[in-house]
Parts: structure tokens; C-alpha cells; sequence
């Protein structure tokens, strides 16, 4: 029974340690917010300021999700959308809580920009029934989608968390496997 509970002490000891990295989620959601509130502050929708030859300051409502799939869907995606941010986000906490104490940062990193961009995308799909976008980048007919804080963290994560699953992982199996 005592090694039961010095492992149950171990894994909570290291959760509470890989959640030491969502310090980084809450000023990320906090920056979100505040650039999108000065965004609908000051433009309104379809409005957009040349900021350089490739970026534009927008302001566009996104009811879709990334690249506005699903945007034309009839209302139905508002739910899904809200429901897949909520999945995602307590699957997030909960896999940052069962995460090594150590080895894991990279991936820890990019779980706590992930849970940032959902939850700052969530809070606008609750508030408004959309996100709002408005980074633009373009360049003579092609252009890229809009986007805002919440979607640059979102992606940084997932590029944090796949150069840990591709390169990172295979280190720490390997130390594992010589340290049996």
C-alpha cells in the first residue's frame, strides 16, 4: 500500500510541475482579447488598414473554424466548433497534468499555446457567434486567411508539439529504455 501512494504522490507532484507551464496561456488569452477588442473598437467589419505592401489590418468574422472551413454551414458548426473547444481544452489540462515533471517541455509548451488559442477563440464563439480576425497577409492576387493571436498560438503549438512527437519522443523512449 505505501508504494501505491508514493506513486499516486509522484504523478500529482508532476502534474502540478507540467502545469507550471500554462503560465503561459493566460497572458496569451489576455492578448487575444485585447487586440481583438481593439480591432472591433475601431473597425468595423470588411474595414482594413495597409499597415505594409503584404499586411493588412481587417476586421472579418470567422463563423467557421481555421481557413473559414465550414463557415457557410447553416449554424449547426457554431455548436460543433464550441463543443470540439471545450474537448480540446479539458483534454489539454488533463494531458498536461499526467505529463512527466521532466523531459516534456517542449510539448508541455506547445499543449499550454494550444489551450491559449482555443480558449481565446472560445470566448469569442460564446460572446459573439464568431471569431474575429485580423491579421491579413497577402500578396498581389494571392492571399493568405485571416487571422488573430489565438490562431498563431494555436499554430506554434501544434509545431512545438509535432517537432516533440517526431524528434523529441524517440530521445526520451531511448533514455528510458537504457536507464531500465
Amino acid at each position: 500500500m505505501p508504494d501505491a501512494m508514493t506513486t499516486e504522490a509522484k504523478t500529482q507532484r508532476a502534474g502540478r510541475r507540467s502545469l507550471r507551464w500554462l503560465w503561459l496561456t493566460a497572458p496569451l488569452i489576455v492578448i487575444d482579447q485585447i487586440t481583438k477588442w481593439m480591432v472591433t473598437a475601431n473597425l468595423n467589419e470588411y474595414d482594413r488598414i495597409n499597415l505594409l505592401p503584404i499586411l493588412d489590418l481587417v476586421r472579418f468574422h470567422n463563423t467557421g473554424a481555421a481557413f473559414s472551413l465550414l463557415a457557410d454551414a447553416g449554424g449547426w458548426q457554431h455548436w460543433f466548433f464550441l463543443g470540439i473547444a471545450v474537448a480540446v481544452s479539458v483534454g489539454i489540462l488533463w494531458y498536461q497534468w499526467v505529463l512527466p515533471a521532466r523531459g516534456c517541455r517542449t510539448l508541455a509548451t506547445g499543449l499550454a499555446l494550444i489551450l491559449a488559442g482555443a480558449v481565446g477563440n472560445l470566448i469569442d464563439r460564446v460572446m459573439f457567434g464568431y471569431v474575429v480576425d485580423f491579421i491579413f497577409f497577402y500578396y498581389e492576387q494571392w492571399s493568405w486567411p485571416a487571422f488573430n493571436v489565438a490562431d498563431s498560438a494555436i499554430t506554434i503549438g501544434v509545431v512545438l508539439v509535432l517537432f516533440d512527437s517526431f524528434f523529441l519522443e524517440r530521445r526520451r523512449i531511448a533514455a528510458n529504455q537504457s536507464a531500465a
